[in-house]
């Protein structure tokens, strides 16, 4: 059995989603019979839900510009001319400003598949 260093368990846990964490822990107390329990209930009730609303954030167009432009241009309703500028301006740049976290989740798949860099914030 490979040992496992808990730094690269931490380093793992840090690029995972509250949602994913959510999952992760309810993994862990099915598979083990326990339930998780931080010393208080406020925070982790708040980080369960996480936030309610996000805005997405396209830090970098990648390679593949005109995909990007088209998918903003759709997303955002604006003109070619306008996507055009909004991903070749100034970045970071809001995408969708808030915006359910699961459609911020959908939107940003469907940039970084087409090569863009998307954060949410």
């Amino acid at each position: 059995m490979a040992v496992v260093k808990m730094a690269d368990i931490i380093s793992t846990l840090e690029t995972m989603t509250m949602k994913e964490l959510n999952e992760l822990v309810k993994g862990i107390e099915d598979h083990f019979g326990v339930i998780a329990s931080v010393g208080s209930a406020a925070p982790v009730a708040e980080a369960a839900s996480g936030p309610t609303e996000v805005n997405v954030m396209l830090t970098s167009p990648g390679g593949n510009k005109v995909s990007v432009i088209k998918i903003v241009k759709e997303l955002t309703g604006l003109g070619l001319m306008d996507a055009k500028k909004l991903v070749d301006g100034t970045l970071p740049v809001a995408i969708k400003e808030k915006v359910k976290p699961e459609d911020g989740e959908a939107i940003k798949k469907q940039l970084m598949d087409a090569g863009a860099t998307v954060e949410l914030k």
